[in-house]
């Protein structure tokens, strides 16, 4: 499907995103490592989080039935199924899904292949799981998941005891787990998914494992961790956790921060005032607005509540005048990753050039997203290089075009950010696969005041 955008309309009011693409991953995976019930709020329709919860339906016989309904029927649990429908959502994200788990005893061997989909964080946090259970496993993904490197979150599981073999680093990837170990280890490259998947093994192994970052990531599972009850604490930038098992869980999963990111681009693109609401507020997820306010873009935030550990509340962004060129450093990069596209093609309409310092890490996300992300701003009549690591844009606005997602879910929505401002009508082709994360992403637009028409 495309979308066509045209000059003149405005982006602002009040919403809601769909529910955290990272968090929700993790509470499916502790919900189905728990012992008893677990009952999470507001899970994302996404593609993504579908592929953990199809996944772990192989894994946690318990929760079969409503795992496998709920990932079946579009991210909507099954009447008769653990489901209740007390909060029907209009932001992408889905009622109450109830899900047993009998401990991470209670993981059970496969009986196919686990098939990841397209998402790379379903298929790192399950080899951390898979390296803790006593059997084998074997992870699948899609072409572009099959090209993404695995080795960097099987060697330190490898050093805890699993014995994990790779295809020349990529998937499919084979797991051999059980009698694990705690061990000290340093990531080299930034990866949350890499740390998430250490310790996931870590609350199964004897003894403790400390896991060092020289760079901050984002800490959604050991806020979780913590939450729990888990011997997990972090310190002068090492996060320690011992075996633990926790109890099932009731929690909310907040609105997803990458997910508003380009809500507020339009916003500031078209001049609009916007207010999101029910939004996580978590620190290390915010990093992308400290780059806007250089832009010119001014938000406010206030935290009104906590779930599992995660702070929650709304968002305000005022109207824009003008985007201001900026410098993304490469100390910046890894707490703005996933937003990088979107920063991109707000600062196609700076006054001046703009720079994004050491992002050679988006060439091995669910595409080359530095050639992908300069592609689209080409498309739509702009100017943007890549200079080995580096993003250089032109700035001075975009003439209007074509642009073309190439797979990539955020390739597409930052187009459709980025073409809203240009100056003659613009087509996305594409934007189905902006479900893989933000599933009514072009409805929410649409119900803000952005000027799209769906096509095909």
């Amino acid at each position: 499907m495309d979308v066509r955008t045209v000059p003149g309309g405005r982006v602002e009011g009040v919403t809601r995103v769909p529910g955290d693409k990272s968090i929700a991953h993790r509470w499916l995976i502790l919900a189905a490592g728990g012992m008893g019930r677990s009952v999470l709020v507001g899970l994302p329709r996404s593609l993504d989080v579908r592929s953990t919860a199809s996944c772990l339906a192989t894994v946690a016989p318990a929760a079969r039935a409503s795992l496998e309904a709920w990932a079946r029927n579009g991210g909507q649990a099954a009447e008769g199924h653990g489901s209740t429908w007390n909060r029907g959502l209009d932001d992408g994200s889905s009622p109450a899904l109830e899900v047993e788990g009998e401990g991470w005893t209670g993981i059970r061997p496969p009986d196919r292949d686990l098939d990841c989909g397209n998402s790379g964080t379903t298929m790192r946090l399950l080899t951390g799981v898979g390296a803790g259970a006593p059997f084998v496993t074997v992870l699948v993904g899609d072409a572009s998941l099959s090209s993404r490197p695995m080795e960097r979150v099987a060697e330190p599981l490898r050093l805890m005891g699993a014995r994990i073999a790779t295809t020349s680093g990529h998937a499919p990837v084979r797991v051999e787990g059980g009698g694990l170990h705690g061990i000290r280890y340093s990531i080299a490259i930034p990866s949350a998914q890499v740390k998430a998947a250490i310790l996931l093994a870590g609350v199964v192994a004897s003894g403790e494992t400390i896991v060092a970052e020289a760079v901050s990531t984002r800490d959604h599972t050991e806020r979780a961790l913590a939450a729990l009850g888990a011997p997990s604490r972090v310190v002068d930038g090492f996060v320690r956790v011992s075996a633990f098992q926790h109890d099932g869980f009731r929690a909310t999963v907040p609105g997803d921060p990458s997910s508003a990111a380009f809500l507020v681009a339009a916003a500031a693109l078209t001049g609009g005032g916007l207010t999101v609401r029910g939004l996580g507020l978590n620190p290390s997820r915010l990093g992308f607005l400290g780059v806007m306010k250089r832009m010119g873009i001014d938000t406010q935030f206030t935290v009104t509540s906590e779930e599992l550990g995660e702070p929650v509340g709304r968002l305000g962004v005022a109207p824009c005048e003008a985007i201001l060129p900026v410098r993304v450093e490469e100390a910046e990069l890894p707490i703005v990753i996933d937003e990088v596209p979107v920063l991109a093609l707000l600062a196609a309409h700076a006054s001046g050039g703009t720079t994004f310092f050491g992002a050679g890490e988006l060439r091995v996300k669910e595409s080359d997203r530095l050639t992908r992300v300069a592609d689209a701003i080409a498309g739509l009549g702009g100017t943007a290089v890549v200079e080995g690591d580096r993003l250089v844009v032109a700035g001075g606005g975009l003439e209007g075009g074509i642009a073309r997602s190439g797979g990539d879910h955020r390739i597409a929505m930052a187009a459709v950010v980025g073409a809203m401002g240009a100056r003659r009508p613009s087509r996305v082709e594409g934007i189905e696969d902006a479900d893989v994360s933000f599933p009514g992403f072009v409805e929410i637009l649409r119900s803000l005041g952005g000027p799209l028409e769906v096509e095909g």
